[in-house]
Formats: C-alpha cells, structure tokens, sequence
C-alpha cells in the first residue's frame, strides 16, 4: 500500500474518531434534559420535516437568503457525493474511480454538474460574506453577535469558498493532466491519469485551466494538493460542526420531526399544578385526608426551569440546532423595541450553558455543581419579561424551533419558586387570588357597572 493511501487512513480514522466523540458528548448534553414525549403523529411529523427541513419552506419567506441558502443546501448535499469517490481513491490509490464504473461520457455529465453547483456555491458564500461584512444587516450585529458567532459565520462562509476553488482547481489540473499522451504521463511517473479523456474539459474548471502551467510535474502537484487540500477540509470541517452553529445541517431534521405540533397559543400544563386544581374542582375528593407519602428516593419537583437540567431534552436539542440567522430576533417586537430580550440569544445562552454544564460533569462528576445557572448568569429576568408570549420567534424560525418554550419555563421558576414576578403581576396575582379576577373590585361589586349605565 502506498504512502499516501496509508496517510488518508490514518487521517480519514482520526476525523471519524474525532466526530463520533463530538457526537457523543452533544447527545449525553441534550439527554441531560427532563424527559417529553415527542412520539406522537408521527405521519404528520415525516411530513413536516420532508416540507421544512428537506423542503426549506420556511427559507424562501425571505426569498433573497432563501434562494441563496437553497444553492448552498443542495449544492452541499449533492458535491458530497463526489466525497465517495475521493475516499474510494484515497483508501485504494486508485484515480477518478467512478469514471471506470460508469463510463468517462456520463461520468463527465455528473462532474459537469457537480462543477455548475460548487460554482453557484461559491458565487452565494460570496453574497452572503457581502451581506454580512458590506452591506451590514442589522440582524446580523446585534450585540450577541459580536466576537466569536461573527467570526464562526464568517470562517466557514470562506472555508466553503476556498473549498469549492480548490474543487473546480482540481478538476481543471485534472482534465490537463488526463488529456497528456500516455507516453508522457508514463515517463513521469503518472501512469494513474491516463484515461481515454477525449474533448474538452468539464463545464466550469476549463476556464481555470487556461490559467494552468502545461507543464506535467507542476501539474500533478497543483492537482496533488488540491485534492488533499479539499479532502482534508471537509474531514475538518465535519469536526468543525460541533462547536460551530452549522451543527444545524445534522441537527436540523431531527429538531424538525420533534417540533411541537400543537397550536402557537397552546401552553403545556405542570402535572403538579394540574393535579391540584383537578383535586379543588373534584366533590369526591376529601380535603381533609392525608396527602400520600413522598418517595425518599424522588428527586424534589420545582416549578419552571432554573438551570439546563430543568429544560426538556427537546428544548436543549434546540439550543445545539440555532442556525443563528436570527429571524426570530428580527421579528421580535420586544427587541424592535429597543428592549433587552433577543430569542436568538436565548438559544445561544442554552447552548453555551449546557456545553459548560457538560464540560463540568466531564470534570468533576454527574453529580457536581459549578454554581452557576441559566437563569442570572446567562439570562436575565429583564430578557425574559420582555417577553409578550406572541410567538413571532417560533413563527420565523426556519426550522421550527421554540424559543418562547425556554423563555415561559424560566418565567414559571421565578413566579412559582422565586416569588420574583414584576410588580404589575404581583397585584394582578393578589387580585385573583382575593377577587377572583383581575381587576382591584370585590365580587359583591363585579356588576355595579349596570347600575351606573
């Protein structure tokens, strides 16, 4: 086995490793959280995942991104396949593999075609680095934005640039290198490249090759590193996925199916909170019988969400699943406002808490604390009472994720644990309590505006 051969092994098997350990640790976080059925409908969640996830219906609301981020979808999805045979030959030593397998005429209609979307991917990557860095969208600088996540978007928007040149660079060095008489490639050592490629070269990369030296050695080694150039980013960018919020192209399918099917406007109840009120309004139950005795080994209940364990395995899975685009945040009429609260944010903060939170447990034990919490350290009660409960985040979101669900959980730990609501709550609060509504009138006078019409 060659040298080379050896060395893509080795660096294929690190990657692998790599990933699979990233992978792990980001599924042991997202279990971290409380346990929710998300099992039912399934028909009506295959569908909705195939529609939005598969389909981008969501995208294209803003039909600029939306058509930008269709060509970079696809074209991502489909050059991957060029990635089998990459690997194919890196492992055997072989070249252009698929060529012998289905004939040099077809194969050059695939290439053809895989060439057309690399460019259009790197013509959008370019557009999108303008929007972003030029033309500075405003939901693209708001203060969550700063440092790392607009460095994050940035890398990887010139990380696919780069790998789609080296791509069509390859291709076009290539071409030149398989269009040399066998005489000439079998002096220098090159044997591998002599395939019957007659014409010309490929759709996109022959414009390159004009820019090309003819001569085979500098050919071979333009060809040599632009192959292991590209090859060796996408191992690194596979690995790159789990600290960055481009996870959202794995993730994205499964936060889709578990989506909450129910209305917008439709809260989940607090089993304990259910279970005495359905107790108040049963006349067969008895007030003054015992209430049954606590399980020892039952971890106490608390109300809402103080920390990342609090918060569902759903809604953590969220957190890892944020694309960051940050139409929610756009959409937000708190945050259009001038107030604090940016669901995008919210999700940020989750993420980065659980990741801490993981890292904690790596080092000092499952059952160790590090004194911190979601709620004050990373997210504060102004962000959250901000929050008018509309539900234009969820609305936008291009993947159906649930900003508002975390926001209402911290919420119900300050009200029901902390006592911590606004003032304006608070006398609403007592007004029900001994009024029954929540207006400051008795009972006895609820009607008195009859008598006065």
């Amino acid at each position: 086995m060659a040298i080379g051969s050896i060395l893509f092994i080795i660096c294929l098997g690190a990657a692998t490793f790599l990933f699979y350990r990233s992978v792990s640790t980001i599924r042991r976080n997202i279990l971290l959280g409380r346990d929710v059925d998300r099992s039912d409908n399934s028909p009506l969640r295959w569908k909705t995942m195939l529609r939005v996830a598969l389909g981008q219906s969501k995208m294209v609301v803003r039909p600029v991104a939306g058509f930008l981020h269709i060509i970079v979808y696809v074209g991502f999805v489909i050059i991957n396949i060029e990635i089998l045979e990459i690997i194919i030959d890196g492992i055997f030593g072989t070249h252009r593999i698929f060529s012998s397998w289905i004939g040099v005429d077809a194969y050059r209609f695939f290439i053809n075609c895989f060439e057309i979307l690399a460019f259009l991917v790197l013509v959008a990557c370019v557009i999108f680095l303008i929007r972003r860095n030029v033309v500075k969208i405003a939901r693209f600088w708001k203060p969550e934005m700063k440092g790392w996540p607009a460095s994050d978007a940035n890398l990887i928007l010139v990380a696919e640039v780069l790998l789609m040149a080296a791509f069509l660079t390859m291709d076009a060095a290539d071409v030149l290198l398989m269009q040399t008489n066998a005489e000439a490639l079998a002096s220098a050592g090159l044997d591998k490249y002599a395939i019957n490629w007659t014409g010309n070269g490929f759709v996109v990369s022959s414009f390159i090759a004009g820019l090309l030296p003819s001569d085979t050695a500098t050919l071979h080694i333009i060809e040599r590193f632009c192959w292991w150039f590209h090859i060796l980013g996408i191992l690194a960018f596979l690995n790159y996925l789990a600290i960055s919020k481009h996870l959202h192209i794995i993730l994205a399918f499964p936060a889709v199916y578990f989506s909450n099917l129910k209305s917008k406007g439709e809260f989940d109840n607090l089993a304990s909170v259910k279970k005495e009120v359905e107790l108040m309004f049963d006349p067969s139950a008895d007030p003054y019988s015992a209430p049954p005795e606590p399980d020892e080994n039952a971890l106490p209940e608390a109300f809402g969400a103080k920390d990342v364990k609090d918060l569902s395995w759903k809604q953590l899975m969220d957190s890892y699943s944020c694309t960051e685009c940050g139409r929610c945040t756009s959409e937000c009429p708190a945050n259009q406002t001038g107030k604090l609260l940016s669901p995008r944010k919210i999700m940020m903060d989750t993420r980065d808490r659980v990741t801490e939170y993981g890292k904690s447990i790596d080092k000092n034990g499952a059952d160790a604390e590090d004194g911190k919490t979601l709620i004050y350290d990373y997210i504060s009660p102004e962000e959250l009472w901000a929050c008018t409960s509309c539900n234009a985040c969820t609305e936008a979101c291009p993947i159906n994720l649930d900003p508002l669900s975390i926001i209402v959980d911290l919420r119900r730990y300050l009200v029901m644990e902390k006592s911590a609501a606004p003032a304006e709550l608070n006398n609403m609060f007592t007004n029900i309590e001994n009024n029954g509504a929540p207006w400051q009138f008795a009972q006895a006078d609820r009607l008195n505006w009859k008598d006065e019409a």
